[in-house]
């Protein structure tokens, strides 16, 4: 494992964050846990059901009856659904999971991506991201926060993650060597993110926790980087 300590903060001056869709809450469903993107509907976990949602008017297009409470992933063919203290691997046509890795916090995950062949988890309360082995399992190295972790997403070789802390919560993207903050979008107080992904629209869409909405973010251009 590769683990580097972050320990600068706040040098880099937040942004707003800019909610541009509210969807939500999803029929009745408890908590958003996770978020995916799989090119053309948004992925929602919800207690104990996979939605599909259409990004442009909110319907519910599609339902898997699994089980998540923590990140969702898409790989190009098959959905990842943490639940409890395991990684699913589902096949969206059919909602059979196909292959099981035990989650590297065991339990204690928040927000999980797919990217470059590897599963990148939250540790929520260590404040780390790590890279998984999606065949096994095994955390190939770790790269630290220094806030919780409520969501992961890559999108043009950028690395965001969500998180929470102090009643604040943020959309970071941080430098995947080290954990460097390289540019954040402050959410609007009382507003939190359980679950991040983008799309290729220029969204992040972000799991909103208790309150069961699911809402997209512009994501900043580059010349705002």
């Amino acid at each position: 494992m590769n683990t580097r300590t972050f320990t600068v903060r706040n040098e880099v001056a937040a942004q707003a964050a800019e909610i541009v869709r509210e969807f939500g809450p999803f029929d009745g469903d408890g908590s958003v846990a996770g978020v995916s993107h799989d090119g053309r509907n948004v992925w929602a976990a919800v207690g104990t059901r996979l939605l599909a949602i259409d990004p442009a008017s909110g319907e519910t297009v599609r339902v898997l009856e699994r089980p998540g409470d923590a990140g969702t992933a898409f790989d190009g063919t098959h959905l990842y659904q943490i639940a409890e203290s395991r990684i699913d691997r589902i096949d969206p046509a059919t909602g059979q999971v196909l292959h099981t890795i035990p989650a590297p916090a065991n339990g204690c995950d928040s927000g999980m991506a797919w990217a470059e062949g590897s599963l990148w988890v939250g540790e929520y309360r260590e404040r780390r991201i790590h890279q998984v082995d999606p065949e096994t399992g095994r955390i190939l190295r770790s790269i630290e926060s220094d806030r919780f972790v409520t969501g992961v997403t890559w999108v043009d070789d950028e690395l965001w993650h969500g998180v929470w802390e102090g009643d604040e919560s943020e959309l970071r993207r941080i430098d995947p060597a080290d954990g460097a903050v390289l540019e954040r979008l402050r959410m609007p107080e009382g507003i939190g993110v359980s679950g991040l992904e983008a799309d290729d629209g220029g969204l992040f869409w972000c799991g909103g926790g208790g309150s069961g909405k699911l809402r997209a973010v512009r994501r900043p251009g580059r010349a705002a980087a």
